[in-house]
């Protein structure tokens, strides 16, 4: 088994941010399928738009999060942002994804995609667990070399 290679930048995030940010990623996706609407997967795209596109600031789920580790007062735990705009850009990718399935009456497609979409959100909320990067080591870094 190779050791995983992330993608590195000189730019730093906070993990608890991240963190937050998987767990309202998981919340919205979840009460899309619950309340059987597409209207909180679409809000992810534009979300996931945000943070893997721009520098991020304006994503609505930083700002929520940002908010709340504020209220909280727990303190920055600094890392490396490019792993999570590489996890960002899959993440739009996804809930695109599920999107368009559900706008097409493709229910099953789409909450098979969900379901990937919440356990990669999931390990990285609950256990720090980043799948992007063993996506990046394993399907994307073979073809950059």
């Amino acid at each position: 088994m190779i050791d995983l290679i992330c993608p590195v930048s000189d730019e730093k995030t906070n993990e608890r941010l991240t963190r937050l940010n998987a767990f309202f990623t998981v919340l919205l996706a979840s009460l899309s399928f619950i309340l059987n609407t597409p209207v909180f997967v679409a809000f992810l795209v534009i979300d996931f738009f945000i943070r893997a596109f721009t520098k991020g600031k304006y994503s609505p789920l930083c700002l929520v999060s940002r908010a709340l580790l504020s209220l909280l007062k727990l303190p920055e735990i600094k890392i490396d942002k490019a792993p999570k705009i590489f996890a960002a850009r899959m993440g739009f990718v996804m809930s695109l994804t599920i999107t368009v399935l559900l706008l097409l009456n493709l229910g099953v497609a789409a909450m098979a995609v969900a379901g990937v979409l919440v356990f990669f959100a999931t390990l990285e909320f609950a256990l720090n667990v980043c799948v992007g990067c063993m996506i990046y080591t394993y399907m994307v870094l073979p073809f950059n070399k």
